[in-house]
């Protein structure tokens, strides 16, 4: 008879102790570690066949060819489309979207292939009224209400479908081991018996990830590394766009994002975005500016908004939204030492409108505008664009492809650039557009309101 093993596993970081600890040694997290017993047993993710040592010169490549979801931003974050065989895993906050994002795109795949969705926390009526609201018709899509993943591959081997969901990986065990659904060696085992079968199979597979309390992926961080794609669904439940984020993509570029909005009837893919987050943009109005961010290779216009005034308190309040709050301090700390905007005794906001988050250098610019234009409550130029990177020192250094973000300014009828010196190199403005290249970021305080 098999010895049973009994051990304590951290459900956060997959830490294992052969005994309780009320903290996790490993992430620091409290209460965190959970009983489980495993057998010793033939291992279960082995390859259908042995593989034998190739010669690298000997191994011949070629492109695969991408298979298009029918939502071209889908296909965007993906990188072109799904390639054969590859394992993508989507996670996101509960009712952000994924299961709606999902559906929608099996059924375009199910017009082209046999398209299997496994539904392991609602009925297969539960997903047919949510189809119908979507106006899911697609002939060839099969629905699976099915938790127990040997019974999941005998209905994919009877049915061979072309595409594969899981929803959600969290839910699915298997009787290999005897944990809970959902533990840390339930969702391991489970996603690397399902990498076996995508791969072996040459079945593209989506994975629904659930996320934990700070935004990642809840369970171990083998679940990230074992998958090919790794897609975030993100959004502001106050406002109806969702963003669609690559955060790994072993077949194409990482950061790419998608843009949907949510409406009644499902999601709606925003083929510009740029005209939707400054739709509802005020002119003339102290504190806001434009940036051309770069979300992979998509340039997008985005407002940033900054709001100062006198603090009530002893210690001044400092909020950002949508941008890295270590550097907003930063860039205030510029503004009251080489700038000598005397910030320190002011409560400070910054958002960037629409929900969306900026993590590029690029910003630090127009954040230093927006927050002098505020200070100073003078509004700056509504056909003016500013994008750069600021150091320590106040010196505004080049930021990555320059070119694309004049580009869509100038196409959004923006006639005036702010930017740095060094990224004035061998760019040629487009028509209308009026280049400005500074060296120091106290040139752009005396350039935009004087």
């Amino acid at each position: 008879m098999a010895r049973v093993k009994t051990f304590y596993t951290c459900q956060q970081c997959g830490f294992q102790s052969p005994k309780w600890l009320g903290k996790c040694p490993d992430c620091n997290q409290w209460n965190t570690l959970a009983e489980e017993q495993s057998q010793a047993q033939q291992n279960s993710r082995a390859l259908p066949s042995p593989g034998k040592p190739q010669k690298i010169s000997e191994i011949t490549s070629s492109a695969e060819d991408r298979i298009l979801c029918g939502l071209g931003e889908l296909d965007r974050a993906l990188g072109g489309g799904l390639v054969p065989g590859s394992l993508i895993l989507i996670g996101g906050d509960p009712g952000i979207g994924k299961s709606t994002l999902l559906l929608q795109a099996v059924n375009q795949l199910g017009n082209i292939g046999t398209a299997l969705y496994v539904t392991a926390e609602e009925s297969t009526r539960q997903v047919k009224l949510r189809g119908e609201r979507l106006g899911t018709n697609a002939k060839n899509l099969y629905l699976l209400a099915e938790t127990s993943l040997e019974q999941i591959r005998k209905r994919v081997a009877e049915l061979k479908p072309d595409f594969l969901v899981i929803d959600s990986i969290q839910t699915i065990f298997t009787n290999s081991i005897e944990s809970a659904p959902g533990s840390v060696s339930q969702v391991r085992e489970c996603a690397g018996q399902l990498m076996i079968l995508a791969k072996g199979e040459g079945i593209p597979t989506f994975l629904v990830g659930h996320v934990t309390k700070d935004g990642s992926i809840a369970g171990p961080r083998v679940l990230e590394h074992l998958v090919d794609t790794v897609l975030y669904f993100e959004g502001d439940p106050s406002h109806p766009y969702r963003i669609l984020r690559a955060v790994k993509n072993r077949f194409g570029s990482t950061n790419e994002i998608g843009v949907f909005e949510m409406q009644e009837a499902g999601l709606r893919e925003v083929a510009n975005p740029s005209e939707l987050f400054l739709a509802e943009r005020p002119e003339k109005t102290a504190g806001s500016v434009v940036v051309p961010a770069l979300e992979g290779t998509r340039p997008i216009l985005v407002e940033l908004q900054a709001l100062v005034s006198s603090s009530s308190f002893g210690t001044p309040q400092r909020t950002a939204i949508g941008i890295d709050h270590k550097r907003m301090a930063l860039l205030i700390a510029i503004l009251d030492k080489k700038i000598e905007l005397q910030l320190a005794g002011q409560d400070i906001f910054v958002n960037v409108a629409g929900g969306v988050r900026l993590d590029e250098p690029a910003v630090d610019l127009a954040t230093i505008a927006a927050l002098a234009s505020s200070h100073l409550n003078r509004a700056i130029e509504a056909q003016t664009v500013i994008f750069g990177e600021v150091g320590l020192t106040g010196e505004v250094r080049a930021v990555s492809q320059p070119e694309l973000r004049v580009k869509e300014a100038a196409r959004l009828g923006f006639n005036r650039c702010i930017l740095p010196q060094g990224s004035l190199k061998n760019l040629k403005p487009p028509a209308g557009m009026k280049l400005v290249g500074i060296r120091h970021a106290s040139e752009l305080i005396d350039l935009i309101f004087n």
